[in-house]
């Protein structure tokens, strides 16, 4: 959410953030919906305060013996009486459209965001690990893990398209990628580990950016609740509408949780196989800091995430991204991509983003100054990856993976396998 007096002060510089996300200039008519709201609170509290005076004088124009005055007066004050609620509802029209407004707008981008269009146009920042030689031509996942127990199948027939039903090996495989990532984050990153709820309501979705603008990427239960699309809108969300002390922060927060989200943005893209999925596991990161510590915070969260990558001896490159590829919470985000041998590319595998104080002005989280009882400020948020379990398991598959259509265990994962150590066709 923007702060209106920060369009007010500054609406060149808002209208060149919009303009560096390819979206039009809309400073000017913030601005005098503000201004129309504000005329609007202003009538509301002079039609209170001459409601007030005029019943105070009433009793002395009584007292003065002048009942044709006190008439008069009793006549303005029924008159403002009525004409109140109209003059209520139309400030809280405008305030409502003007909440209605900002909502939908995305965060600006910060400085140092490269401009572009599109994913094309974003800037690798780095690379690690060497891409393995096959001495034989390798195969992409969707090709290799049915037969290891990954049951595009039966999940289909279950749940329909966009669902997977983990057998065996795969399904040992997939809660050790899973448990190694959060056993790394809690123990060598100092990420507190949380059990939150996957199911949350509005304000929850609201205050982490989900609402109302990708009510379709998420899936609505009959009871008003919403699964959620990443355990990022449960962790942010738990420090709603709190005022912290800054001795708290910065908080890192972790969770392995199960996600959902309908992908109706996403129609056509990566159907096939276990990339792209209606329900995945996710071991997601998430920061609440001071605004001063967040860039340093968000370069210790990605690194955070390279770890995992390392650890498996993944190959994969990070990207800082282009303002018109990032989230629209987002002021700066870095992608890592993972190298898939099976398709020759390398394909996203976590995205750690810094949101400023985005989403802490939505969900009204502040922290109170060290020292200075009656100075708060908003907090910073962030959010990243570390890792999606599913997309690591595909990645797995498709670098371990050897010519008779086995797969090999990573010696990061073997502790938790129960001694398996290769993965062979049932």
């Amino acid at each position: 959410m923007h702060d209106i007096r920060f369009i007010r002060e500054k609406p060149e510089v808002f209208d060149a953030g919009l303009a560096r996300r390819g979206l039009p200039a809309q400073a000017a008519d913030l601005i005098a919906l503000d201004e129309a709201r504000r005329a609007a609170v202003t009538e509301v509290q002079v039609a209170q305060s001459r409601r007030n005076e005029a019943s105070k004088l009433i009793g002395a124009a009584m007292a003065k013996g002048d009942r044709e005055g006190a008439e008069a007066i009793k006549a303005e004050v029924a008159a403002l009486k009525d004409a109140m609620p109209g003059i209520e509802a139309r400030a809280e029209e405008l305030a409502g459209q003007l909440k209605a407004a900002l909502e939908i707008i995305p965060n600006l981008p910060g400085a140092d965001v490269p401009d572009g269009a599109g994913e094309e146009e974003n800037v690798e920042v780095s690379r690690w690990g060497t891409t393995r030689e096959f001495d034989f031509a390798a195969k992409e996942h969707a090709d290799i893990a049915p037969a290891l127990g990954m049951d595009f199948e039966t999940g289909a027939r279950l749940s329909g398209a966009r669902f997977t039903f983990l057998r065996s090996g795969m399904a040992r495989l997939h809660r050790a990628l899973g448990q190694f990532m959060l056993d790394v984050q809690t123990g060598e990153h100092g990420y507190a580990e949380c059990n939150p709820p996957v199911l949350v309501g509005d304000d929850a979705m609201y205050g982490t950016d989900k609402l109302p603008k990708f009510a379709e990427d998420s899936f609505n239960t009959t009871n008003g609740r919403w699964l959620i699309p990443t355990s990022e809108v449960s962790l942010t969300a738990s420090v709603m509408g709190e005022l912290l002390d800054e001795a708290a922060l910065p908080m890192r927060l972790t969770a392995l949780t199960v996600c959902f989200r309908s992908e109706a943005g996403a129609a056509g893209r990566d159907t096939r196989g276990f990339i792209r999925q209606h329900q995945f596991e996710k071991c997601e990161l998430v920061s609440i800091v001071r605004p001063e510590d967040s860039e340093a915070e968000h370069q210790r969260m990605t690194r955070s995430a390279e770890t995992i990558l390392e650890r498996l001896n993944l190959p994969y490159r990070k990207l800082l991204l282009c303002t018109g590829d990032m989230g629209f919470g987002a002021r700066k985000t870095y992608d890592l991509e993972v190298w898939l041998p099976g398709q020759g590319a390398y394909r996203e595998i976590s995205s750690c983003s810094n949101t400023g104080d985005f989403q802490a002005r939505r969900m009204n989280t502040r922290y109170r100054v060290a020292g200075e009882q009656k100075t708060t400020q908003f907090v910073h948020t962030l959010n990243g990856s570390g890792l999606a379990v599913g997309r690591t398991l595909v990645a797995v598959i498709e670098n371990y993976q050897n010519a008779d259509g086995s797969v090999t265990v990573p010696e990061a994962l073997k502790p938790y396998m129960g001694g398996l150590e290769v993965i062979t066709p049932q």
